[in-house]
């Protein structure tokens, strides 16, 4: 048997991937509303099962002759109760003539993003700030009329909110869904301009401005929520919506943050690493000076961590329980202009002896020159995250069974990989 590959034609299906265009989400989008009406007709053609073998194999052109009704004749109820599972009340919550099934029991919410420092976090923060929300016209109670006056049916879409459009999905295939009214906005009525309410023009809310405190808790992570409950803004008829802030955490300049533990990188001298350390360590995120004494004899090598138990990031909702600190010691060598001032004699004599050459000694030696190198863009370059060889680095600077993954973010959802910052 012979096979071909053969371009398949993907469009109706991609236009079905376009849930989050309804018009619920979307009232002021008029992009998004043309966007779901194609997924209408898409849906309506693909639910006919001889159209959707003649659309697989052929594409548009296998199914170009049929008429708008002749995907099974599905009509636009059928469609949203299978695609929404809302029945055919499907309103869209545009207005009263958009059927009672879709009638919203809420005010739409307001999402603010929110900048902290691993500071606010560490510490807790209040704060207060003037906010404009809508609310309900006190002078005409939310109808938005003038005195008695009332609202007449529009003549457009006869009380009904919505209008029918036809959408062309292909050179002979049109079509047909329901949109918002563009006179009444949805409402299915509207006032004339003599009716409408002086302080609001009929909009039925005015704006106002309100003072509001919010608390960043002590333990709160980035991507965190605080909502004020009823803070949005008003419409007549429901409950208003709710304000949500979502932390926004700037990276730290000497702290990395996993869950509740901290990480930190400290520079010790060489005389420290050998000779030990008794001193003030970290000046910790609170203004508080860490003081950490080595043990007597201990030699630091180079990578070496030591971990200062709790002394991490307040556990949220307790804030008395901590997690820990990870300190990295990374070991500060002399420079050169030290090495000019030294007696190196005395020096050489007091430090371990010099290894010899590697043994077993080759047969050919070449003379090779000393050139420096920046290892860490060697390794970026030739040895991505990932690779075995960066496991095996990691593992050698961390401790033997290191990973990547014990320093990712417990909220935190892109997998970034956190640094080691010094202080």
């Amino acid at each position: 048997m012979l096979c071909s590959l053969v371009p398949i034609e993907t469009e109706l299906y991609d236009v079905l991937g376009a849930k989050d265009l309804h018009p619920d989400k979307n009232l002021n989008d008029p992009e998004a509303i043309e966007k779901f009406q194609e997924l209408a007709a898409a849906y309506e053609l693909l639910s006919d099962p001889d159209a959707r073998e003649a659309y697989d194999s052929f594409g548009m052109s296998g199914i170009g002759g049929r008429g708008p009704g002749g995907a099974g004749g599905m009509n636009e109820e059928d469609f949203f109760a299978q695609f929404f599972g809302s029945g055919p009340q499907f309103g869209f919550g545009f207005g009263p003539g958009m059927g009672g099934g879709g009638k919203r029991t809420k005010g739409q919410d307001s999402v603010i993003p929110y900048e902290v420092t691993l500071e606010d976090l560490y510490n807790g923060k209040s704060v207060k700030m003037m906010m404009e929300k809508e609310i309900v016209c006190g002078t005409c109670k939310g109808s938005g009329a003038k005195g008695s006056a009332k609202p007449r049916k529009c003549a457009k879409c006869e009380g009904k909110g919505w209008t029918h459009v036809q959408t062309q999905i292909a050179p002979s295939r049109l079509g047909t869904s329901r949109a918002v009214c563009p006179d009444c906005e949805g409402h299915g009525e509207k006032l004339r301009e003599k009716d409408r309410c002086k302080k609001c023009k009929g909009d039925k809310t005015v704006k106002e401005k309100t003072r509001q405190e919010i608390f960043v808790e002590q333990g709160m992570s980035d991507g965190q929520r605080i909502v004020l409950a009823g803070a949005g803004d008003q419409e007549p008829g429901v409950p208003a919506g709710d304000v949500i802030f979502v932390l926004k955490a700037h990276p730290h300049k000497s702290f990395e943050r996993s869950g509740n533990d901290l990480l930190t990188t400290v520079k010790i001298t060489l005389s420290e690493a050998v000779l030990g350390f008794n001193r003030i360590l970290v000046n910790h995120l609170d203004g508080r000076g860490l003081h950490v004494s080595s043990p007597p004899g201990k030699v630091v090598s180079a990578g070496s961590s030591i971990v200062l138990r709790g002394e991490g990031m307040p556990t949220y909702k307790s804030p008395d329980m901590r997690g820990d600190l990870y300190v990295v010691l990374d070991i500060e060598m002399p420079d050169e202009q030290w090495m000019k001032s030294i007696d190196r004699p005395a020096l050489e004599a007091l430090l371990p002896p010099k290894k010899a050459d590697v043994e077993p000694k080759p047969q050919v030696v070449d003379e090779v020159p000393y050139e420096e190198s920046d290892m860490v863009e060697v390794r970026a370059r030739s040895f991505p995250a990932g690779s075995d060889f960066f496991d095996q680095v990691f593992a050698s600077q961390f401790g033997e069974g290191a990973d990547d993954d014990a320093w990712e973010d417990d909220e935190d959802e892109d997998g970034a990989e956190p640094e080691c910052r010094t202080q």
